[in-house]
């Protein structure tokens, strides 16, 4: 059975444009090595946390939108915990609603782009 999740990393301000590249392919090669389908992945770039996480005050936003089986999640989880760049992280399982939501979102970004 695959579930629609969206997961949203926050890493430390003071990685480099590689490094933070190279930390979310990281991520990503997590989700699709164990058979997750990416369905959608924004960048919100560098953001000020609403508090000061290990004395940081702004920090790298990812979200990536995927379907897998209830079982990554644990193991990405962990994955993140392991990593000293990622300061935050939250992961969570999307109802339907949310899925729609997420589409109709995208498609309005898609036809303004072409606009």
């Amino acid at each position: 059975m695959m579930n629609h999740y969206e997961t949203v990393f926050i890493t430390t301000p003071v990685l480099s444009d590689t490094q933070m590249k190279e930390t979310v392919e990281k991520f990503k090669n997590i989700l699709v090595n164990n058979g997750a389908k990416i369905v959608h992945e924004e960048n919100w770039g560098l953001k000020k946390l609403a508090y000061p996480i290990q004395k940081k005050s702004t920090g790298f936003y990812y979200l990536v939108e995927f379907a897998s089986s209830g079982e990554l999640i644990n193991k990405l989880e962990i994955e993140y915990r392991r990593d000293e760049r990622i300061i935050r992280f939250l992961t969570f399982k999307m109802d339907k609603y949310s899925v729609e939501y997420s589409e109709k979102k995208r498609t309005k970004k898609e036809t303004k782009a072409e606009e």
